[in-house]
């Protein structure tokens, strides 16, 4: 039986983990807290996964919360006008319904369920003379633990990163008493709010370790008047701020947030980093190699939405590179074309998520608005964050653009 270590408790190492235990395998896992504490600690992210992330936890029989998790069913944008009223306004819907669980609830659950299918956890944080260690004892050692010491292991892929800084001030609010969206009560949906040189306002339904909520996300533009969350500490004081700044600048959120209140202590979550692509393999100072897993080796910022659906679809690539290899070796010519198999998809993610970090050029802006108009062209721009690779079809170049819209607007004059 292949003895395999698995570094970093998250959306991808737990996935990863599970299914090789599924498979037979003989798997380590390591993390620097218990399942009790990452319940009971603060909230990790905005998770929001989409059909294709959501069917891997299927094939893997891993939805535990698939029944209790609000359904989303839609994706809408709102583009904000200098008055603060909105230009753009439009929902698009989803082939397949989206779902968001509160990574406490999701790492803690599973984590619980690899212990009790008699996996080795090992509660521990590790470092680089650890998996030097642990590379002579294991057949592979994989690192999904996004931050800290392990991380500089692996190199900056300058020719994949453009950027060497932070993006979007991020800051995160869960909350519960939230009212419907009221262009659509019936069902629930992503609201993506942009507001033009400022940054952008997600809202997203969520369950949470205290039932429904829904998570209040800022992302702002470093320097600017959303970039206003570092030094606050204050639970209370950081919703208020969130509240402000939804009152200014996307007046239409805050009406249906007048009588929200955190859904618990640890509710709150503020930061900043560098968008950035590095190299898979991770050479320790014995001579051992460890593979990247997931954000470890494509961190993209949140703006899209992809951070758990990437993490899914890479310990999905990763598990099937696994079990096809066999008895042989886990020698870095298969880490390298393991990685490569993952970036066949991710590669789609950064080059999306990277355009929407920039000022949107005019054929784009024609995009989003012409959804307003043309159902088609919303649904097709909301699905695309199931499958970003379908961008490069319609979204990137002004001709495909043009083409598309005007195809579009033929069939529904047709009509």
């Amino acid at each position: 039986m292949r003895k395999i270590l698995i570094v970093g408790a998250g959306q991808s190492g737990l996935q990863l983990a599970l299914g090789l235990q599924s498979s037979g395998y003989e798997v380590t896992l390591m993390s620097n807290r218990t399942a009790d504490e990452i319940r009971s600690g603060r909230v990790m992210s905005t998770q929001c996964m989409f059909d294709t992330a959501l069917q891997h936890e299927r094939d893997l029989q891993l939805n535990f919360w698939e029944s209790q998790a609000p359904r989303i069913e839609g994706l809408g944008v709102s583009v904000a006008a200098p008055d603060s009223s909105r230009a753009i306004d439009w929902v698009g819907k989803l082939d397949g319904f989206a779902q968001s669980v509160d990574q406490r609830v999701k790492m803690a659950g599973w984590m619980e369920t690899f212990a009790q299918r008699g996996g080795q956890l090992v509660i521990h944080g590790a470092a680089v003379s650890d998996l030097d260690y642990f590379s002579r004892t294991y057949d592979l050692v994989m690192v999904s633990a996004g931050k800290g010491e392990l991380v500089s292991m692996f190199g900056r892929d300058a020719s994949r990163s453009p950027f060497d800084a932070p993006q979007r001030a991020l800051a995160v609010a869960y909350v519960h008493g939230m009212g419907p969206r009221p262009e659509h009560p019936e069902f629930d949906a992503v609201r993506c709010n942009l507001v033009p040189g400022v940054g952008e306002l997600f809202v997203m339904p969520t369950l949470t370790t205290s039932g429904r909520a829904d998570i209040l996300f800022w992302e702002g533009i470093p320097g600017g008047p959303l970039d206003a969350f570092q030094g606050i500490k204050d639970p209370s004081e950081h919703l208020a701020k969130t509240l402000e700044l939804m009152e200014q600048f996307t007046p239409w959120e805050y009406a249906r947030a007048t009588k929200v209140e955190l859904t618990d202590a640890n509710g709150t979550l503020a930061g900043r980093y560098a968008p950035t692509v590095r190299k898979p393999i991770g050479r320790l100072p014995g001579g051992g190699l460890v593979l990247g897993v997931a954000d470890v080796v494509v961190a993209n910022d949140p703006i899209t939405g992809q951070g758990s659906n990437s993490a899914s679809k890479c310990a999905d690539a990763y598990l099937r590179s696994i079990i096809e290899h066999g008895d042989r070796p886990f020698d870095a010519d298969w880490m390298q074309s393991t990685f490569d198999r993952y970036w066949d998809t991710a590669q789609h993610v950064v080059k999306w998520t990277n355009a929407m970090l920039g000022v949107p050029p005019e054929h784009v802006l024609n995009l989003i608005g012409a959804a307003g108009q043309l159902q088609p062209v919303a649904d097709r721009f909301a699905n695309g964050f199931d499958n970003p690779a379908d961008f490069d079809n319609f979204f990137f170049d002004p001709e495909k653009t043009n083409a598309y819209l005007a195809q579009v607007s033929g069939a529904a004059s047709a009509a």
